[in-house]
């Protein structure tokens, strides 16, 4: 969440991915119509690290890291706190915790970053990052800490001890204990995922009342790359997202979303490639990250799903023209950002892969044909068929049945709110016939259909008494159905049942056996999911004027900047030895081979062998493709050694307020022989120079990550690379550099 240890074709088509968003089907039309990022400018310019739930009143209410709000404030916000009825205009309603509110465990001016609020049997419980506590008076003694309240908006009281206390570090210092994110488990257990990059991230099984680690803790992704964990549920996988690079590198951030799954909550999390998170050589699919529009530095996610099914992704972001909130090298200013997060292929991504949203887009849906809150007291619009049924203080309670007298039909989600009161059991239905109900006498959730009928069990701990999400999607003649404690992608049980035929008719609540209450019943038009990715770059036609196979020395049109008469060409390779030399801030001493580009979009790729071993340190030795205009501003796309990893990292250097500025984002998972590709297109609009950065292990499968833009008044050349520290010696061998229309 904070600061890395480190400072650290083309065709029409690749246009319209680097440039804006596709236009893909609707979430849904039951809600607002529009809306456009950032949903926080009602709060305040920055709200970072944000996260969203659903309150009992059905109004959705975020949470941000301890930060001033506005520029000029100078206030810290001790977790600020905003609510909103439609997910995209919000209102600041407070801070979660009074100026001199603290655990006694924390020392006198701590902050609480990156907050998790989460629904745990009967009460809400926020976990946070308490920066500061009376372990060390050194600071950075990290913990996370935990606070319960019976509403999202408070009170809050904090727990006395952490959850998970300051953890000494063996390289000194405290590990990173921080970026809590709560999940149950279908079983009903409890876990807490924490950590960055001084420690990586870890999980840990929780107490049933989620105040107390329990047990011995397991790594599940690997220090110095990942941070901001979010682990949810989706179709039998446990996906862990994860946040990499640098959060806080102002006009330089590159900061993104990557993800591994697995089949338990304890892992091992490994990538679209089988590549494991925990590796050296580490692991990720990428999920969100900037694609050359005004946001950069897309990261720290939360997860979130709207009334017509479909599932959201709530972040942080940084507009590359206004990145700080106040001064320069200041707090970097991160405002809460939100996008559709589709599944592809198994693999969630942002927008169908297009990215970060900055135009105007279709809204999520929260309102629906049936949206019932219940919080005035007549039942107009429903029919008692059996029993009593009464609305009081917010919601509804009854026993027997009662039908709403709204028909629908087609592809639906229906969900509520339940809490069994007394009840053998009790549920929603559809089309009369349709039903699916919590069995809380015989501990399962049971969908029926006629004579059709499909049953999962509830977890052993599920007490019936406590609140609960119960949603049904119906697609065609398919239905899902699930129970979860706050419809935040951690379910109790999951039942699917194949129906007689499609539903159409009046949804309605069932109880049998005594008395349920009922909240937030709705039912809205299913969501229609994308079921393509947008394209990725490709490589056309080569372009052979502009390339080189180093078959017979480096042509005439290679230029140097700092020679290093080390670097030579032999047998179809260059071979360039890593020099003790670098290119960010003002040391500039490395050597940087370049030659020009072609006009107009291309890909340039070029395949580069660099043995940097595996778990030992190696700051900070690199090779591979560079697109530089000067000492100041490049960026570079190369396999480099940083710390205990090995990663693909797509840096870039501007200047800013009179200085040089570096930051960077992370591609895919390097091998001992990585190819690089960078995608060059021209804004038609701007001007401006996209570089798109993509790698690949094997030269066919290639993952492609964050854009930087370069000033429509320069003109960037392509070249290689190879610096970071010469010890100990490795050479770096390019197989050759290949442009392609």
């Amino acid at each position: 969440m904070r600061h890395l240890r480190r400072g650290g074709a083309l065709v029409a088509a690749l246009g319209l991915i680097l440039a804006t968003t596709a236009p893909l089907p609707a979430a849904g039309s039951d809600g607002p119509s529009r809306y456009r990022n950032p949903i926080s400018v009602g709060v305040g310019d920055t709200f970072a690290d944000p996260v969203i739930v659903r309150g009992d009143d059905g109004f959705w209410y975020a949470y941000g890291t301890t930060d001033p709000l506005r520029e000029g404030e100078h206030e810290f916000h001790h977790v600020p706190t905003a609510r909103s009825a439609d997910l995209i205009d919000w209102t600041y309603v407070g801070d979660a915790f009074g100026p001199d509110q603290r655990p006694p465990y924390a020392a006198s001016g701590a902050a609480f970053w990156a907050p998790d609020v989460r629904r745990v049997g009967d009460r809400w419980v926020m976990y946070v990052t308490v920066t500061d506590t009376t372990v060390s008076t050194e600071g950075s003694d990290y913990a996370i800490g935990a606070a319960t309240a019976p509403t999202p908006t408070g009170p809050w009281t904090f727990a006395a001890q952490p959850v998970v206390a300051p953890r000494p570090g063996g390289g000194g210092g405290y590990l990173w204990t921080i970026d809590p994110s709560q999940f149950t488990d279908i079983d009903g257990r409890g876990y807490l995922y924490y950590g960055s990059y001084y420690g990586g991230i870890s999980v840990t099984e929780l107490s049933p009342d989620g105040l107390t680690a329990v047990g011995a803790p397991t790594q599940v992704a690997i220090d110095n790359k990942f941070e901001g964990s979010y682990v949810l549920r989706h179709d039998g996988w446990y996906y862990l997202f994860a946040s990499t690079a640098n959060c806080c590198a102002g006009p330089a951030t590159g900061y993104s979303v990557q993800v591994g799954r697995a089949r338990g909550p304890r892992g091992p999390f490994t990538d679209r490639d089988g590549v494991a998170l925990t590796a050296s050589r580490a692991g990720g699919t990428p999920v969100l990250t900037q694609n050359g529009n005004r946001w950069i530095g897309t990261g720290h996610n939360g997860f979130l799903t709207d009334l017509s099914g479909q599932d959201w992704i709530v972040y942080h972001a940084i507009d590359r023209a206004d990145p700080y909130l106040d001064e320069p090298f200041g707090i970097n200013e991160r405002p809460m950002l939100l996008d559709r997060l589709d599944w592809i292929d198994g693999w969630p991504t942002v927008n169908a892969g297009a990215g970060p949203s900055e135009g105007v887009r279709p809204a999520p849906v929260t309102t629906g044909r049936i949206d019932d809150r219940f919080d005035t007291a007549g039942l107009s619009d429903w029919r008692r068929d059996a029993g009593t049924w009464r609305v009081a203080d917010g919601h509804l309670t009854g026993s027997g049945a009662l039908t709403s007298r709204t028909t629908v039909g087609g592809d639906v989600r229906a969900e509520a709110d339940l809490r069994l009161t007394g009840a053998a059991s009790a549920g929603l239905t559809l089309s009369d016939r349709v039903q699916v109900r919590v069995d809380a006498a015989g501990g399962r959730l049971v969908a029926s259909d006629g004579r059709r009928r499909a049953t999962a069990p509830l977890p052993a701990g599920f007490d019936p008494a406590d609140r609960h999400n119960l949603a049904i999607e119906v697609r065609g003649q398919q239905l899902v159905a699930e129970v979860s404690p706050a419809r935040l992608g951690d379910q109790l049980a999951v039942v699917s049942l194949r129906l007689d035929r499609p539903v159409a008719g009046r949804p309605g609540l069932v109880t049998t056996g005594g008395q349920a209450e009922f909240d937030n019943v709705s039912v809205a038009r299913l969501f229609q999911p994308a079921k393509r990715a947008v394209p990725e770059p490709r490589a056309g036609a080569p372009l052979r004027a502009y390339s080189d196979e180093f078959s017979d020395g480096l042509d005439g049109d290679w230029q140097w900047v700092r020679e290093d008469p080390a670097a030579t060409v032999s047998g179809g390779a260059l071979r360039w030895p890593v020099q003790a030399a670098d290119l960010t801030g003002t040391g500039n001493t490395a050597g940087v081979l370049l030659r020009d580009a072609p006009n107009g979009d291309y890909v340039v790729e070029t395949k580069v062998t660099l043995d940097l071993g595996e778990e030992t340190v190696r700051n900070y030795q690199q090779a591979g493709l560079v697109a530089y205009v000067d000492d100041d501003r490049f960026a570079r796309l190369t396999q480099v050694a940083i710390w205990n990893t090995r990663q693909v990292e797509f840096g870039y250097e501007l200047p800013f307020a009179g200085q040089p500025v570096y930051g960077g984002s992370i591609v895919g998972a390097p091998a001992t022989t990585t190819w690089l590709r960078l995608a060059h297109h021209v804004d038609p609009t701007t001007g401006e120079h996209e570089f798109r950065a993509g790698s690949s292990r094997d030269g066919r499968t290639w993952t492609w990550g964050a854009v930087w833009t370069f000033p429509a008044d320069t003109t960037p050349r392509i070249g290689l690379v190879a610096h970071g520290g010469a010890e100990p010696p490795v050479t770096a061998e390019f197989d050759y550099l290949r442009f392609y229309r």
